[in-house]
């Protein structure tokens, strides 16, 4: 029989997140096989491999540089909201954003380190734990401001100003905005032209129907396009908070002398 030993019963636990009890009686079972060891797992009914649970939950960190001109988002998924709001899954994720955030190109779910506590924190929670969606956005000229939604961690917000220097309230109030308005770009040119124009026929389609020549309909359905870019558009949204501002997101922003160049929002699961 293999000598059960300290890195069998680890390269046991790094597959299947099962305790080190458990595999190392395991391993003795099967004679130090560790796929036998797995297949054992499974024919009692556990799901050995971590990757087989569902990684539905999640936490999204994000960091700013010291001179705010570069901001990164990290997005990491495991199996309970417990674990993702614990330190270790916390701790992970914060790392993999410093380390994007010092790493323009780096391909955050592949970078060693982060594996390496990936694995640490899929020992210690015994979940299937991931890194997600990641983003990072630069501004050389102006700011990068970053929104998160602290009651549940799971969206984070990145955006870069230009024209002037935003303040915290500003950044909370237009990352706020982006978070829970869920615009689908910036500017109407950034939204897909297959959509809009799938919107255009539909609005079209909708006036005929009611009996409107072909010009009539395409005329009314003009104005539908301009209510569907109010709704979904972010400059052409109105603000959310209109005890702060009432009017459009562009016109918060000119009000207050600064552009928003760009936006990325990421949200755990979604």
């Amino acid at each position: 029989m293999a000598e059960i030993t300290a890195k069998l019963v680890n390269d046991l636990r790094a597959k299947t997140g099962q305790g080190m009890m458990e595999c190392k009686k395991m391993l003795t079972e099967s004679g130090g096989d560790i796929e036998k060891a797995i297949e054992g797992f499974r024919k009692k009914g556990v799901k050995a491999s971590l990757t087989e649970r569902a990684a539905t939950e999640g936490q999204v960190v994000g960091l700013v540089a010291g001179d705010g001109k570069a901001g990164a988002l990290v997005e990491v998924n495991c199996n309970t909201d417990f674990t993702a709001k614990s330190d270790p899954v916390l701790k992970l994720a914060t790392n993999a954003a410093r380390l994007f955030l010092q790493t323009p190109d780096l391909n955050v779910a592949a970078a060693p380190q982060v594996n390496a506590d990936i694995t640490h924190v899929a020992q210690t929670t015994g979940e299937n734990v991931r890194i997600g969606k990641t983003a990072r956005v630069e501004s050389p000229g102006g700011t990068v401001g970053l929104y998160l939604y602290g009651i549940t961690g799971k969206i984070g917000v990145l955006m870069a100003f230009s024209g002037g220097k935003p303040n915290d309230e500003l950044i909370k109030s237009i990352g706020g905005h982006i978070a829970f308005a869920r615009p689908l770009g910036l500017t109407r040119d950034t939204v897909p032209a297959e959509l809009v124009e799938k919107e255009r026929q539909f609005a079209v389609e909708q006036a005929k129907a009611t009996g409107k020549p072909q010009q009539i309909a395409e005329k009314i359905a003009e104005g539908k396009l301009n209510a569907f870019f109010a709704e979904r558009v972010l400059l052409d949204q109105e603000f959310f908070n209109a005890q702060v501002f009432k009017g459009t997101v562009g016109n918060y922003l000119k009000q207050n002398g600064v552009s928003l160049d760009k936006y990325v929002r990421i949200e755990a699961g979604q």
